[in-house]
């Protein structure tokens, strides 16, 4: 069993890739669980999940990598029991460190292949952040295995040069992809990327 966990400020188009990843997967004859972490009262991705026809877990009301993280391990337990899926994907809070939830997962008891961080960032508002919350952006993504530049679709010229160019500096070894979680462009080279 696999364990992925998206990583990625708010908006960055974390839950239309986890379904596109999932779905992937599904065709292949892979079992695939979710667990999302919503940090609103009403649980919009867990309920959408559910409702496609995949075995989703929602944990609302806090963050994964803190106030929840007891509650994140006991799902991680009964999911690998109930379920005994060949791939687990977490989309924590676009609020959480994605290495904190890996910690949590790698702590949890249940036995992997592998856990991987999949770094997502959008072009929209890439630049923004950056300007704004930049030590969290790197924070976010200095664990990632891979980074996924998502919303190709409606980049606008420069936008794609400038993620990759600040990410050729702050982390020149990690490998960046641009995608469109939306239109599905890329997205088989990036299961290609994942074991």
């Amino acid at each position: 069993m696999y364990v992925y966990i998206l990583g990625g400020f708010l908006g960055s188009g974390k839950t239309t890739l986890l379904m596109k990843l999932a779905s992937m997967y599904t065709k292949r004859g892979l079992k695939t669980a979710l667990l999302v972490n919503e940090s609103g009262e009403i649980g919009v991705d867990g309920a959408t999940l559910k409702a496609e026809g995949y075995d989703a877990i929602e944990l609302p009301d806090g963050c994964i990598c803190c106030s929840l993280s007891g509650t994140l391990q006991k799902a991680l337990v009964n999911i690998t029991e109930d379920i005994d899926p060949d791939i687990i994907i977490v989309e924590p809070t676009g609020l959480a460190l994605p290495h904190k939830v890996k910690e949590l997962v790698q702590s949890s008891g249940i036995e992997t292949e592998g856990t991987y961080i999949i770094g997502v960032t959008d072009v929209e508002r890439f630049e923004l952040l950056v300007s704004k919350k930049e030590e969290f952006i790197r924070r976010q993504m200095m664990a990632a295995d891979f980074v996924l530049i998502n919303k190709k679709d409606i980049a606008k010229p420069g936008q794609i040069e400038f993620i990759e160019g600040w990410f050729k500096k702050e982390f020149p070894d990690k490998d960046v992809m641009i995608v469109s979680a939306k239109t599905g462009e890329n997205l088989e080279s990036v299961y290609g990327m994942m074991k």
